[in-house]
């Protein structure tokens, strides 16, 4: 590396927004560029994006950072990705994709996962690859692929995710990283693929589309003549394949920090939940839910149970609020009635409204998998008002917090957290009640981009382990712990006993009407 080589770049293709951050080597953030993303959903439960388009969005975002950053391309010590998990990205010869990307949206595969889930083999499964099965999984849609669409796998050459799709496009390499091909289809203890996950997934037959594994700490591959022309760097430049964007985001934000092992929230579009432990340490569930997801420092992984949809609940409550004023004559955007919410929160009185947050149309994959789980509201009475329902929805993500955290064993002594959501002091106060556990908020502003770029850091000797580069890059920017309110702490053990005994009594009648949808022309 010569000297005017200071700058790495972290790339963060996430399910909204593609971003391009630049870092020095020191951690510091010095710019970013974005371009959102684009997909698109059907009502047979279809979420898929097109693979050009996402290259095409990827480069465009670099080339915005070079506009930002001047000699960007002779400073660029390294570049490194990741991106949204789960999903299936096809692709044929010559590179070609294969129809649209599958995201983790994507809930086409529910009657396979509930087919595969009652299978002799399961346990098997779940034991070698600690992660419970559910329809965003590249397993269980190539799994259905295989049984309804086998044309699509036998046009297909690699099964990619989509960082591993950016990857090829940026190196020519088809490949993807120890943290997706050991939960879905390998072994958390060894890193590596699984014959006994393989085979239960039926997909034995099918094993030549799984792609080499390479740790993005240790392997990099130059940036290629294309790639540099289409981003505006230089070719040459190494590049770092990361994990997938769930342990990317909680390393950036403190999941790891003074060679200890913590819990991070990120409350985003959806909640994910881990706890970074030694393999040893991991237990898994008598239910076979969660994930358990690999960290690149040896021999610590995360465990992980994740909510299928978080802020998700958010936007659609506000979309309501914008569709009545709206009908009012009065236009109001999304970000305006973000910067309401702690003031309706303030409006409204603690009570007994609950909310469960399965808003997404995939069901809900944390702590429980349940493709037909709906989201709604519990003891509604005519005097609440519309901040009560906010405020029911706010709660409710703290409780879905708790949910996700007991099923991996007791509340964590303390909760970083990060996600654009908890900018809301309405939600870290909850957060930090429903856990009973002070709650550190990361003041960096991009954990996901800088926790890939932190693999680059260490790849290209900027340190010499990913502990050392945590103490420049992590520690200094965890904010001060903020204490629960014991009241409060109190209401939300109440709370959430009801919360349990609520979504465990719904799932009959989410069954019931799943079939009468199914049932309804047009429903």
């Amino acid at each position: 590396m010569i000297s005017t080589q200071n700058i790495i770049i972290g790339i963060d293709a996430g399910t909204s927004v593609i971003k391009a951050v630049a870092f020095d080597l020191s951690g510091r953030q010095i710019a970013s560029a974005s371009v959102r993303n684009r997909y698109a959903t059907g009502d047979d439960g279809s979420a898929t994006q097109s693979l050009g388009q996402t290259w095409a969005d990827c480069a465009s975002a670099l080339r915005g950072l070079g506009q930002k950053v001047p000699d960007l391309a002779v400073r660029t010590a390294a570049l490194s990705v990741t991106g949204q998990g789960d999903g299936t990205w096809l692709v044929g010869p010559q590179n070609v994709p294969v129809g649209d990307a599958w995201l983790w949206l994507d809930a086409r595969a529910a009657s396979t996962v509930t087919s595969l889930a009652a299978g002799q083999n399961n346990r098997a499964r779940f034991e070698a690859t600690g992660t419970g099965l559910n329809t965003c999984q590249q397993g269980a849609q190539l799994a259905h692929m295989d049984r309804f669409a086998p044309d699509l796998l036998d046009r297909a050459e690699t099964a990619l995710h989509c960082k591993d799709w950016l990857y090829l496009n940026l190196t020519g390499i088809r490949a993807t990283d120890p943290s997706e091909a050991s939960f879905t289809f390998g072994n958390f203890r060894t890193r590596q693929y699984d014959d006994v996950v393989i085979d239960a997934l039926g997909l034995a037959q099918r094993r030549k589309l799984l792609p080499e594994i390479i740790d993005g700490t240790e392997v990099s591959h130059p940036l290629t003549p294309d790639a540099a022309d289409a981003c505006g760097l230089l070719a040459g430049t190494p590049v770092c394949l990361g994990y997938v964007d769930m342990v990317m985001t909680a390393l950036g934000a403190g999941v790891r920090s003074g060679g200890r092992n913590a819990a991070c929230s990120t409350i985003g579009s959806t909640g994910v939940h881990l706890r970074a432990k030694p393999v040893a340490d991991v237990h898994l569930n008598s239910q076979g839910t969660g994930y358990v997801i690999a960290l690149p420092i040896p021999g610590i992984v995360t465990q992980v149970q994740t909510n299928m949809g978080s802020t998700l609940n958010i936007d659609w409550i506000l979309d309501i609020a914008a569709s009545f004023m709206a009908d009012a004559g009065k236009t109001v955007s999304h970000a305006d009635l973000i910067a309401r919410i702690d003031g309706w929160f303030a409006e409204s009185k603690p009570g007994s409204v609950l909310y469960h947050p399965y808003i997404s149309e995939a069901g809900e994959r944390g702590p429980f998998v349940n493709a037909n789980a709906r989201a709604g509201f519990a003891g509604l009475s005519t005097r609440h008002r519309f901040p009560d329902l906010v405020r029911g929805v706010v709660e409710g993500l703290a409780l879905a917090t708790r949910d996700c955290y007991a099923a991996m064993g007791a509340m964590p002594d303390e909760l970083r957290i990060t996600g654009g959501a908890t900018r809301s002091p309405s939600l870290r106060r909850s957060l930090s009640a429903a856990v009973n556990a002070p709650v550190c908020q990361s003041q960096r502003e991009e954990t996901g981009a800088a926790g890939v770029a932190m693999m680059a850091a260490v790849a290209v000797g900027v340190y010499s382990s990913m502990d050392d580069c945590i103490a420049d890059w992590v520690s200094p920017l965890l904010g001060e712990p903020e204490v629960p309110d014991a009241a409060e702490a109190a209401r939300f053990d109440r709370l959430f006993s009801a919360y349990t005994d609520i979504r465990q009594a719904m799932a009959p009648a989410w069954e019931k009407l799943a079939a009468a949808a199914a049932a309804t022309p047009g429903a």
